[in-house]
């Protein structure tokens, strides 16, 4: 059994998702928020998960912040640490700490549009496909080994909110896939590379695209 932190800023959806996947052999262990007043943390109680706050403005840096964030998650030994939604840079030492287990997803197909507004970024630019990327975490923003991608066509007369929520739902796909190969041994980081044992073919309408052995850098 391989024990699960996740981490959230807000509601959580991905983190939903997560834990509504039912993925044998993952137990998610606690759901930690920096923000009291997340969302997502009444949604964990009420599937009987731990709950705990490691509340950002209680602490005067980001290494204080980063320190007490990890004290935290080690209190719960987990195999993989999850970033659903989490909203905070986190340092080089906490990154190398949970090094080839620690998971993000951002929404855009990496390495286009990091960080923030990546639906305005991609209809201003007026690509035609968009979407969202599975990636482990290191210390560059939004930058990573690519665990698993997936793309959706920006359509004619979509505005943020449509191409959002159709991001979204295939966000709620792909990250429970990541972490399942990774319950399941089949996902490792090896040098800064990502190997995945038995990759599948592209899953129709969701249109996974894992990523090659050796892994793609966003």
């Amino acid at each position: 059994m391989k024990s699960i932190v996740i981490l959230i800023s807000g509601r959580g959806s991905n983190m939903e998702a997560i834990v509504r996947a039912g993925i044998p052999g993952a137990r998610i262990a606690a759901v930690i928020s920096n923000r009291p007043g997340a969302g997502g943390l009444e949604f964990a109680r009420a599937h009987g998960i731990a709950t705990a706050v490691v509340d950002h403005k209680s602490h005067p840096d980001r290494a204080g912040f980063d320190q007490a964030l990890a004290e935290c998650i080690d209190a719960h030994a987990p195999d993989l640490v999850v970033l659903a939604g989490f909203m905070r840079v986190l340092g080089d030492g906490f990154v190398r700490r949970y090094e080839g287990r620690l998971l993000n997803i951002h929404p855009s197909l990496l390495p286009a549009f990091p960080g923030l507004h990546t639906h305005r970024r991609a209809l201003e630019t007026g690509v035609k496909v968009h979407g969202a990327s599975v990636h482990f975490v290191t210390a560059e923003l939004d930058d990573g080994p690519i665990v698993i991608q997936a793309a959706v066509p920006v359509l004619t007369g979509d505005d943020e909110d449509k191409l959002a929520a159709r991001v979204l739902a295939q966000e709620h796909l792909i990250y429970p896939q990541a972490v399942r190969w990774f319950v399941e041994d089949r996902l490792e980081l090896v040098a800064g590379r990502v190997s995945l044992r038995d990759a599948p073919a592209q899953d129709g309408e969701a249109l996974l695209v894992p990523a090659p052995e050796g892994g793609g850098r966003a």
